[in-house]
């Protein structure tokens, strides 16, 4: 019996999130392991005091990320999904796990136009269900920031876009690939592919 890690990619504000619980409709049993999740567990857990704090919080998320996923390869997990604004740094360790432990790669590649993405990213930084380690140079557990637009490690739209350029988000691909573009939600159908991934579960 086959097993997939599907990976949803793409530039922040690109629906992932979204796309997760589409999946988890027709795939209820699919283990999901996001590094966002761990890097808000861990900051809450241990919290930063400065940039140079963040980093290496980042490392150990990353560290924690990839031996998590072994382990569920390891099992036999049947379907596993991540999602992340996925780039070439990743791409090596996912490709080698999934050799090792014969798992097939799906990626669903999000994509947008700029300016839509930047609008997007822009308002979610400033709502209050924003995790605050994501937008704060320092953050502890239940630190609090009513007004979000003065958080002080806000991307501004230059950074927002070198990020994005440099690290070519919308060119990650691993495995049997899936496109969407996603500058307008109302027209994104992912009837064939939620379709495809039931066949895959049966």
């Amino acid at each position: 019996m086959n097993r997939y890690l599907i990976l949803i990619a793409g530039s922040p504000a690109t629906g992932k999130s979204y796309l997760v619980h589409e999946i988890q409709k027709v795939l209820p049993s699919i283990f999901i392991l996001t590094p966002d999740e761990l890097k808000e567990t861990l900051a809450d857990s241990v919290g930063f005091n400065n940039l140079t704090e963040k980093a290496q919080l980042e490392e150990e998320v990353w560290s924690n990320y990839y031996r998590i996923l072994s382990i569920y390869m390891q099992l036999g997990k049947r379907f596993i999904l991540s999602e992340y604004p996925f780039s070439d740094k990743q791409k090596g360790c996912l490709q080698k796990l999934s050799e090792n432990y014969g798992y097939k790669l799906i990626t669903i590649r999000l994509r947008a136009e700029f300016e839509t993405l930047w609008e997007r990213r822009k308002l979610r930084d400033r709502q209050n269900d924003r995790h605050l380690s994501h937008i704060m140079s320092h953050y502890h557990y239940d630190d609090k920031l009513v007004d979000r637009r003065q958080a002080d490690n806000l991307i501004d739209k230059s950074g927002f876009r070198k990020i994005i350029d440099d690290r070519g988000y919308d060119q990650f691909a691993l495995g049997e690939v899936w496109d969407f573009d996603v500058t307008d939600f109302s027209t994104v159908d992912y009837t064939e592919l939620l379709d495809y991934l039931e066949h895959l579960g049966r």
